[in-house]
């Protein structure tokens, strides 16, 4: 990947420590949400993470480590030590900020709602820990395709669940590569296919870097510059007149940039969905648009395209890369076993009835 790492920037002004707000009716405002999910040996992959970090990528980063749950936890003074970005351990109601690092507290569950980190007391029960697929799940429904997951280094497969519902919804998915101290929960993310980037944790932040100054992460992709829009005052400084023509001229030139824009963004639309159908037999002219478009735009940021309409050229004769689109535009999410909480109380209390009935009942079938 790309050369040594990056130096610490000084620390960002104001304007970049605002709080991720809620979304508008064009899915703007809002920063992108980072899930990383840890266990054995994450301690040792986040702080790596984090040095490699810049300072300023307007991005959120929630940590949630399995931690002793009878314990203290130091993990934020640890992490304090390793980055200049303000870190602080979650508590209830607490609004997510661009350029922060949040860590889950022990013994909880952490979930997210507009933005807001929502911390539970953990319930005991026999099924293994989940708390990292409890918060994925819950910033995939949150933050949409605007959520991203980490999986570091840990034991057992916590966390895989979690990034298929964040795939699921557009967002963006990366696990640890061979560097990870303890492989079992990314290598069970990669195993089932629902991750897009396989990184060192060094390498992990550098594309994080990369993926927030994207115009479809960071906001609407950029327009063209409007002729005269931003010279129209000093042209004009001794005529009034001159500033409303000016200004008119320019707001309708921006007007009509902006339409272009638009309809080239529709007419990359329409020339990928007809790759996709000579590629693969499939019309998907009728289904909805959001979902598929979301779906092209994610494809758009991880091959590092600008716009639709470059993507739509990198498509042409691209096989390997119309399967992958094809793959990402049917991915679905089932919910089933998704709750082993409800399923040890039907193994526990339930099946054992039906099955005594069923030995009580002569009448009963073989």
């Amino acid at each position: 990947m790309s050369s040594g790492p990056s130096e610490l920037q000084p620390a960002p002004s104001p304007q970049t420590d605002e709080p991720c707000r809620e979304r508008d009716a064009a899915g703007e405002g809002e920063c992108p949400i980072v899930g990383i999910g840890a266990s054995a040996g994450g301690l040792e992959a986040f702080t790596e993470l984090l040095k490699h970090l810049p300072l300023d990528t307007g991005m959120g980063f929630v940590l949630v480590q399995h931690l002793d749950p009878h314990h203290e936890s130091a993990l934020t003074q640890l992490l304090t030590r390793t980055t200049s970005l303000p870190v602080r351990e979650i508590t209830d109601n607490l609004r997510v900020e661009s350029n922060h690092v949040y860590v889950i507290p022990p013994n909880t569950n952490l979930a997210i709602a507009k933005g807001v980190l929502k911390i539970e007391p953990r319930q005991q029960t026999r099924t293994p820990l989940r708390s990292i697929d409890f918060f994925f799940e819950s910033l995939a429904e949150d933050q949409r395709e605007r959520a991203i997951g980490v999986i570091l280094s840990g034991t057992a497969t916590d966390g895989t669940l979690g990034l298929e519902s964040i795939k699921a919804e557009g967002g963006i998915t990366f696990a640890q590569d061979d560097s990870a101290r303890y492989d079992s929960m990314p290598r069970s993310a990669v195993a089932a296919g629902c991750v897009d980037f396989i990184l060192s944790p060094q390498d992990i932040a550098k594309e994080l870097a990369r993926i927030a100054k994207h115009p479809y992460v960071a906001g609407r992709p950029a327009k063209p510059p409007i002729a005269g829009e931003d010279d129209w005052a000093t042209e004009h400084e001794d005529d009034a007149t001159g500033h409303e023509t000016a200004r008119s001229s320019a707001s309708k030139a921006r007007a009509e940039a902006e339409a272009s824009g638009g309809k080239a963004e529709d007419n990359s639309y329409e020339k990928i969905l007809v790759l996709l159908r000579n590629h693969c037999g499939v019309d998907f002219s009728l289904y909805k648009p959001t979902t598929i478009q979301r779906r092209a735009s994610r494809r758009v940021v991880l091959n590092r395209q600008d716009t639709l309409e470059d993507y739509a050229d990198f498509l042409r004769g691209n096989a390997k890369e119309l399967d992958s689109l094809y793959s990402d535009v049917l991915i679905s999410v089932t919910s089933f076993f998704r709750n082993p909480e409800a399923f040890d109380v039907l193994k526990r209390n339930v099946f054992p009835k039906l099955l005594k009935q069923r030995d009580d009942d002569p009448f009963a079938s073989g």
